[in-house]
């Protein structure tokens, strides 16, 4: 007779149960799963991998959820994923750090920062250049250069992150240093990378300081005792400092913006006013020809200079960069690239406008120190109102001690990175506070100190011209392979080449400046 199993009954149709053969049941393996390589913010590069407390002891499983859809970056632990994924270390210090400490930015925050630092008192020199190159060639040089910077400024934004090692590059100097070498990257990068960064800060308190002279004497038109140019620095330095003790890089966002409208408006003032104004008596648009041919060639290359120093802010791009999150399916360069376009948007047109209507209004009569600036105080300053004087003033004032602000913070990252390095743990509020103070009026010492430095600006800034125009081109190179011989390669090489060449070139020409011109050495004296 059969047992009771043999004659089960389904509860339901009242069907009889045929039962089964019983099958060899195999034991069931043990379920190792590695992590999804997910960028999590505040660092690309700080998503640790699990450990053995991650898993249940003793070989017991658990059922998936299969209401989770399985990540498709799980793989097995032999994978050439996941053997880069164990490269990715935990880093606490870029949570210490200004650049890193906060990554919630947005596309907004990056064009606000983006746009404060790719607009500056140098975009004021642009018609000098005219004054050399003529109507066409100046507008030819000044497209071409655009273009050039915007394509190496695409090139850094999508060399930000590694998807191949997981490592995210949040300074400029860390990839210069993958793609160089530690040893060659500090010859080629770190002292152009300082000089944009603390000689920048330094020029700030020059054109801020003696703004706030203009300013202050514009609106009231007082001569009795007016304060001298080392005070009105002073001045400027003790507002900069004061501004310099927001955090990190994302809580500038709204100085950033602030430096944005008012570099926007100053631009705006000022072609607005020289057009309504109409061209000057006599006004002369033949280009400047020296007398030699050495000398003419040396102007050429100056005026080539000063379109290409225009565009500054690529040492500052994997900074801004840096305050985003990012992961695979979100990647950083998304909302940093649309905001950089929009940014460029604006900075094109801000300059175009500038550049055309102060050559067109001035002619060969722009000033060759001060450029638009100086020009409306020297040929307008009777027949403009005071109000829109001032205005334009003040706009060039905020946007300096703006511009500081985001300039500064590398300098402040880097010297707040020697401190966590040696004593592992953060800076604390007031050592911060001493840190940009000391920085601030360091810089403050160098404009009194050193008031020739705008003598030698040009020959610094050649040196410092590959960061922009050069090295990008190396680093897609190194990290992206393109095929040998394809048009990517050729380009990136051309440019690359190029870009160190004209650095060459505009070196040279700063030195014979100098000694043909000479540099009037005056220390503390302003």
């Amino acid at each position: 007779m059969g047992t009771a199993a043999d004659h089960q009954v389904d509860p339901v149709t009242s069907a009889p149960i045929t039962p089964r053969p019983q099958a060899s049941i195999a034991p069931t393996p043990l379920i190792v799963s590695a992590p999804p390589s997910q960028y999590h913010s505040p660092s690309m590069s700080r998503s640790p991998l699990l450990t053995s407390a991650d898993h249940p002891a003793g070989g017991a499983t658990k059922t998936p959820n299969k209401s989770r859809p399985a990540s498709r970056f799980i793989t097995p632990l032999g994978s050439p994923l996941r053997k880069a994924l164990r490269l990715t270390k935990l880093d606490p210090q870029d949570a210490w750090l200004p650049i890193t400490e906060s990554r919630n930015g947005n596309a907004y925050y990056a064009a606000f920062h983006t746009l404060c630092s790719g607009i500056g008192i140098q975009a004021l020199v642009l018609p000098v250049a005219f004054t050399i190159l003529g109507w066409t060639w100046g507008i030819m040089c000044l497209t071409v250069a655009f273009i050039w910077q915007l394509y190496t400024l695409y090139l850094l934004v999508h060399l930000h992150e590694n998807t191949e090692t997981g490592i995210r590059y949040s300074r400029y100097m860390q990839l210069a240093s993958a793609t160089f070498g530690d040893k060659l990257s500090k010859l080629l990068a770190a002292f152009p990378i300082m000089y944009l960064s603390g000689g920048t800060c330094v020029a700030l308190i020059v054109i801020g300081g003696s703004t706030s002279k203009m300013f202050y004497q514009t609106l009231c038109g007082c001569t009795d005792k007016p304060l001298t140019n080392v005070e009105w620095y002073l001045v400027f330095t003790c507002g900069a400092v004061l501004l310099s003790q927001l955090p990190n890089l994302n809580s500038i966002a709204g100085v950033s913006l602030t430096g944005a409208i008012t570099a926007v408006g100053y631009c705006t003032l000022m072609w607005a006013v020289s057009v309504s104004k109409g061209r000057l008596p006599n006004v002369s648009y033949d280009p400047v020809r020296a007398n030699t041919e050495v000398a003419r060639v040396f102007d050429l290359l100056n005026a080539l200079g000063i379109l290409a120093f225009v565009f500054r802010g690529h040492n500052l791009i994997l900074e801004i960069q840096a305050t985003m999150p990012s992961s695979e399916k979100h990647p950083s360069r998304v909302p940093m690239w649309r905001g950089v376009k929009v940014a460029y948007l604006i900075v094109a047109m801000c300059l175009y406008p500038l550049a055309i209507a102060g050559y067109w209004a001035y002619g060969r009569m722009i000033p060759a120190n001060g450029g638009m600036l100086a020009a409306i105080f020297a040929f307008h300053s009777r027949d403009v109102a005071r109000s829109i004087l001032g205005l334009m003033s003040f706009f060039v004032i905020v946007n300096a001690v703006s511009s500081f602000q985001i300039y500064g913070m590398p300098m402040f990252d880097d010297m707040e990175s020697e401190y966590t390095k040696r004593f592992k743990k953060p800076c604390s509020w007031w050592l911060r506070a001493i840190i940009r103070a000391m920085f601030g009026y360091g810089c403050f010492f160098v404009a009194v100190a050193i008031p020739f430095l705008s003598s030698v600006a040009g020959l610094v800034g050649a040196i410092a011209l590959p960061v922009t125009l050069a090295h990008p081109c190396f680093m897609w190179l190194k990290f992206r392979k393109p095929k040998q011989y394809s048009p990517t390669w050729w380009l990136n090489w051309t440019l690359g080449l190029a870009g160190m060449g004209l650095s060459g070139v505009l070196t040279a020409a700063g030195v014979y400046v100098v000694i043909d011109t000479g540099i009037k050495v005056s220390f503390f004296k302003p």
